[in-house]
């Protein structure tokens, strides 16, 4: 429940402190006092849009924090997950907004995003104000308040996890089929472009190599006759290069023994000339391999043609990338080919997963029809202390033409206050009084089977006589036994009924205006309700009236 709330630099609030206790409290005042603005606090609390507007004029930023007691909310996944500290008896919420229109958010000064604010929010306080009404023609609303009511939460999580397991495998069918359609046009292309890298019987190095040929078959002639001229020289009959090293390193022993380092010399020469004599017979081998084929070039330059048409083609510029392309192909063929078996087996797994879907969707289906009959029941019993004697309500549940993530089930809420009325959808017979009562009666159910710790009743007499206003009190009071409730009203009747009263207020001083909130003790709770009966001007009949509705 709601323990403490503070809020500074806040629209008109400047500071506030304020304490909360359990049961069913009554938050009063003038129209323009600022309840609403406290509202709008608690709202920005819980993950609401953040305006900037709202800060104070002159101030850097504005706060709203409040502490609650969260012992048997469950929640304790939610802190583990998002690693935040966990105390049961006093959980620190907090939102800062900057001038910017920037905003910070903190629980247990852990930062979080404002959706996790939200997340936590929404199973701490239920603010339920004029435009929630709306909720009664809400059919996902209904069918959430059906399944409260049925008590079958596994098997409400159940169904939503195999609706989702369901869906996701219908995108993947869809995908592979999309895939198969898009496959079966392209196949024939990227066959003809197979067998054409196929066809070429294309080799890793190839392409250097053909070029490389080509370039020496083109000089042919004119290698071979260098080849022959350099050989020419190094085998003259008349003066072999060979020839005269020999003789040179045969005089250069001669004289060894006079001059010794004729023998280094010689070893040299002799040296270099095997090195010659090799270099000579290279050189005729070489030539001897080097002709000039101009078939063997045609077939070069042909090859070669082929290759660069290839690359080309595919944008690519090695031989390398044209073997990838023909193994990708290659590949992209033969998941074409096999893709309707992935298709059976996927149109397999949608069906068996469909069967299971649906089957839980069965069994929601009977169980929210039990507890549409026991609502029923509940609901006009409510209502009848409400003041509507002969109110009426029928809960059809027709089939959906498909399941959606709440099941196979839409709801009809048919609804009569009148003997003389046929029962019609509620959405078009109830008038706004009516509707706030009918809203009120499923916030009870709703408090009587949930763990919601906190409901904020927003001016929900709005609309409503005394009479009734004092029999809405009584219903809220019967929900505060399960939950805390904070009602902000105009009505006597209601105020009267509150176990504790808050009085929102404004105070003009020079220059500003600020409002404020107070706690009243028994004597300030009799006058602000005599004043709530009388006006301005409090009567002794006024307060004794008010003592009345007190005591009652």
């Amino acid at each position: 429940m709601l323990q403490h709330l503070t809020i500074q630099h806040y629209a008109l609030i400047e500071h506030l402190d304020i304490d909360f206790k359990s049961g069913f409290s009554v938050i009063t005042g003038e129209t323009g006092a600022g309840k609403s603005i406290m509202l709008g606090a608690l709202n920005l609390l819980l993950g609401g849009r953040a305006d900037a507007k709202s800060i104070q004029t002159n101030e850097k930023k504005c706060m709203v924090e409040a502490s609650f007691q969260i012992q048997g909310l469950g929640l304790e996944a939610f802190f583990a997950e998002n690693d935040i500290d966990y105390d049961v008896n006093d959980c620190i919420v907090r939102r800062e907004v900057m001038q910017s229109g920037k905003s910070r958010a903190f629980i247990n000064d852990t930062p979080v995003t404002a959706s996790k604010l939200k997340e936590l929010g929404n199973s701490l306080i239920d603010i339920h104000s004029q435009h929630q009404n709306l909720l009664i023609r809400n059919e996902h609303f209904l069918i959430d308040t059906l399944d409260i009511m049925a008590n079958q939460p596994q098997l409400v999580a159940d169904y939503k996890c195999l609706f989702n397991q369901c869906r996701q495998a219908e995108q993947v069918l869809k995908q592979l089929e999309e895939k198969a359609a898009k496959g079966r046009t392209d196949q024939e292309y990227m066959q003809f472009q197979l067998t054409q890298l196929n066809e070429a019987q294309l080799k890793e190095d190839e392409q250097e190599e053909l070029e490389s040929e080509q370039h020496l078959l083109e000089h042919a002639e004119d290698i071979k006759l260098k080849l022959s001229r350099a050989q020419s020289l190094l085998t003259n009959d008349e003066c072999s290069v060979s020839q005269n090293l020999r003789q040179a390193a045969d005089a250069l022993h001669e004289i060894a023994d006079n001059f010794p380092q004729a023998t280094q010399l010689a070893e040299r020469l002799q040296s270099a000339r095997i090195e010659i004599d090799d270099i000579e017979a290279e050189i005729d081998s070489s030539g001897a391999q080097i002709e000039y084929d101009p078939q063997r070039l045609t077939y070069v330059e042909e090859r070669l043609s082929l290759i660069y048409n290839l690359e080309q083609r595919h944008q690519v510029q090695t031989v390398q990338e044209l073997l990838h392309i023909a193994q990708t192909l290659q590949s992209n063929i033969d998941d074409i080919e096999n893709i309707d078996d992935d298709i059976k087996r996927q149109t397999a797994e949608v069906q068996n997963l469909r069967a299971m879907r649906n089957h839980t969707a069965a069994q929601l289906t009977k169980a929210r029809k039990k507890a549409a009959t026991a609502m029923q029941h509940e609901l006009v019993d409510t209502l009848q202390k409400l003041g509507m004697p002969n109110a009426r309500i029928e809960l059809n549940i027709p089939p959906r033409t498909l399941p959606d993530i709440t099941g196979a089930d839409k709801v009809v809420f048919n609804f009569s206050a009148n003997k003389n009325v046929p029962l019609q959808d509620v959405s078009s017979i109830a008038s706004g009084g009516e509707i706030a009562r009918l809203m009120l009666a499923l916030k009870r159910l709703i408090a009587q089977r949930t763990a919601l710790p906190t409901i904020v009743f927003d001016e929900i007499d709005t609309g409503v006589s005394g009479t009734m206003a004092e029999c809405m009190a009584q219903v809220m009071s019967q929900i505060s036994a399960h939950c805390q409730v904070l009602c902000i009203t105009h009505l006597p009747q209601i105020a009267a009924l509150g176990n504790n009263h808050l009085r929102v207020y404004k105070e003009d001083t020079a220059g500003t205006t600020h409002s404020h909130i107070e706690t009243l003790n028994e004597t300030q709770r009799i006058e602000e309700i005599a004043h709530m009966l009388s006006g301005a001007k409090l009567t002794d009949a006024a307060i004794e009236n008010a003592k009345a509705l007190i005591q009652r």
